[in-house]
């Protein structure tokens, strides 16, 4: 039997294999334990936030210099930019302010990875700040950007001229969107950053052409034929005419809804069914003695204006013989009773102003029925006021007469209406000192010498309005009255504040204006008027003390010197035309008003949507 003969490891080689591999272990449990001891108990090295080093540094120390390195971030203004306007924020007025603790405590946090412990050693570490953000406050400051950026879109429309609807383009609007807005703000702060942009999103109209023709379709059959109104005996006919004046549409889930005024249609018939109605009153007001007084409502009888528009909603669809409705004759509350006039608190004068004008026949006519239509105005808590709404449209048909306005370019014009922007100059006026909150004011592109800048306003039927929302929980009370050469506009309520002053800034940004030559037969010769930019700050006071500020930033643009013939070579005589003379007794001119334009008039509030237009003066 043969001897078999077997390898073996040899002893030694094992077990310097195994003292090898405790070395290795015992080196990296001692290279691991230093940099353990490397990194220390508090801040990484190569730590940093927002430039401040506090890598090596305890907690402690750690805090100190955040509190100290943070403190002029915080005070720092975050410039957003949008439309090439800038709106500065502080930190503090959008509630943002950095958690030093937290911040610290993110800073400090440390790994037992051991391959984070030893790249730690030799990396760098940039962490952003903790952010407390108190949202309301960021919400507050992103809606104040928002309602000067945003534009809401504008929805195509039908508007009736005589029997004949016509179709009236939308626009496309901007918007912008708040949560990104904030979410940009807050990471601008985070970051260290003193400005961001914020881009508005497009705003579509939700009124497709579809829905615009089936509107005009409904407008054309509501106007084919009379609707015979049946009332107690009596037959009225109620004409396709007064149909149309009464009928707007209004933009509802995409489409255009058809609505009859109950008034004018009442208006319409009102002499043919006088034998069974007995008309009612509103309550109101009279100054008497520097006091307002109430002048009691009292009720009426007959057709409710509701209850007409309503039955001949149903039928303007239909041909005859089915355009007939019945009505019936019942109480007609006055919208104000004399009870509710008691409540509204109107009990002294908030505010006046009184706006001379030089005198031409078609401005004591078109000032005046502004006024008239004005006087006796009531804005209840919270509601809006329309000025547009108020005087109505500037036609013949409504007591206006031709004047000149300001149209395209700063060059006058002639148009229905001229002057009336006087008395919306007067009005909001006498709102600003009132307290009154603009919800729309526009200022005319120019400037004109006889207004105080910044605080004059304009309209233009069908482009822009001038708005304001009663802000207080008592109602206000508007008395207006004109003479040749001034109106007046009182706001009569419950004083919320001691006194309202104005202060004005110098005027900046001076721009010259420029001389054109105009060889057209219609040309209105006029001055030119430099233009330039200007502050008003509206200033509160409660028992003498000030309470709170807004700052009225307006823009007027040059306009031109306009000469009337050839121009002349240097060295002649040119006498140049004169300018619009106060008379008004020029013949308007032949050719059409020029089309209202985007952007050519300055808004007079901040976060006011501006347009140009036939601007009367």
């Amino acid at each position: 039997m043969s001897e078999q003969s077997h390898w073996q490891w040899p002893v030694w080689s094992s077990r310097r294999w195994i003292l090898l591999g405790l070395g290795a272990i015992l080196l990296v449990l001692v290279a691991y334990v230093g940099a353990v001891l490397l990194a220390g108990s508090g801040i990484a090295r190569g730590t940093s936030v927002l430039g401040i080093d506090i890598g090596g540094m305890s907690t402690a120390e750690t805090t100190v210099a955040l509190k100290k390195g943070l403190a002029s971030n915080e005070t720092t203004p975050i410039t957003v930019k949008s439309l090439k306007r800038d709106f500065p924020i502080l930190p503090s007025d959008a509630g943002l302010s950095f958690d030093v603790e937290s911040t610290v405590e993110q800073a400090s946090s440390r790994t037992w990875n051991p391959i984070a412990l030893f790249t730690g050693l030799f990396a760098t570490r940039t962490l952003d700040p903790v952010v407390l953000v108190n949202q309301d406050s960021l919400s507050a400051q992103v809606d104040a950007i928002a309602t000067v950026i945003d534009r809401a879109p504008v929805e195509p429309m039908i508007d009736m001229k005589g029997l004949k609807p016509v179709e009236i383009p939308g626009a496309t609007g901007r918007e912008i969107d708040d949560a990104a807005a904030s979410s940009a703000i807050v990471d601008a702060f985070a970051t260290g950053k003193t400005s961001v942009t914020v881009s508005p999103a497009v705003a579509n109209p939700t009124v497709s052409d579809d829905a615009l023709l089936a509107a005009k379709a409904v407008a054309t059959q509501a106007v084919s034929a009379p609707v015979q109104v049946q009332v107690d005996g009596i037959s009225a006919r109620l004409g396709p005419r007064a149909i149309a004046r009464s009928l707007t549409f209004s933009a509802e889930d995409g489409q255009l809804v058809p609505i009859l005024d109950g008034g004018v249609l009442h208006k319409a018939i009102a002499e043919q069914i006088a034998t069974v109605e007995a008309p009612g009153r509103d309550a109101t007001f009279v100054i008497e003695n520097g006091v307002p007084v109430i002048v009691p409502s009292k009720v009426g009888k007959g057709v409710s204006d509701e209850e007409l528009a309503t039955a001949v909603g149903e039928v303007i669809g239909m041909n005859p013989p089915d355009r007939t409705v019945t009505v019936t004759v019942g109480v007609r509350e006055p919208q104000l009773t004399t009870e509710q006039a008691q409540q509204l608190g109107v009990k002294e004068r908030l505010s006046t102003f009184t706006q001379a004008f030089p005198y031409a026949a078609y401005r004591k006519q078109n000032i005046g029925e502004a006024a008239r239509r004005l006087n006796g105005t009531v804005v209840l808590p919270g509601e809006t006021f329309s000025m547009n709404e108020t005087i109505k449209e500037r036609t013949v048909a409504n007591g206006y007469t031709v004047g000149f306005v300001i149209g395209q370019g700063g060059i006058f014009d002639e148009d229905l209406g001229g002057g009336v922007s006087t008395a919306v100059t007067a009005t909001w006026t006498a709102a600003f000192y009132a307290g009154m909150e603009p919800v729309q004011v526009v200022a005319h592109s120019i400037f004109i010498s006889r207004y105080k800048p910044g605080l004059e306003a304009t309209v233009a039927w069908g482009s822009f309005d001038m708005k304001f929302k009663n802000p207080y929980p008592n109602a206000v009370y508007i008395q207006a009255s004109a003479g040749s050469t001034s109106i007046n506009v009182s706001i009569w309520g419950t004083p919320e504040y001691s006194d309202i002053k104005a202060e004005s800034g110098p005027r900046t940004n001076i721009v010259k204006y420029k001389t054109i030559y105009d060889q057209s037969s219609t040309c209105l010769g006029q001055g030119g008027m430099d233009g330039f930019n200007i502050n008003v700050d509206r200033v509160f006071y409660k028992d003498g003390v000030e309470v709170k500020r807004e700052t009225i930033s307006t823009k007027y643009k040059p306009s031109p010197e306009v000469i009337c013939g050839k121009e002349k070579k240097p060295g002649t005589t040119f006498r140049p035309s004169p300018s619009p003379s106060a008379s008004g007794t020029r013949k308007p001119s032949k050719s059409p008003s020029p089309t209202p334009s985007s952007g050519d008039a300055a808004p007079a509030f901040p976060g006011v949507t501006s347009r140009s237009g036939l601007l009367s003066r």
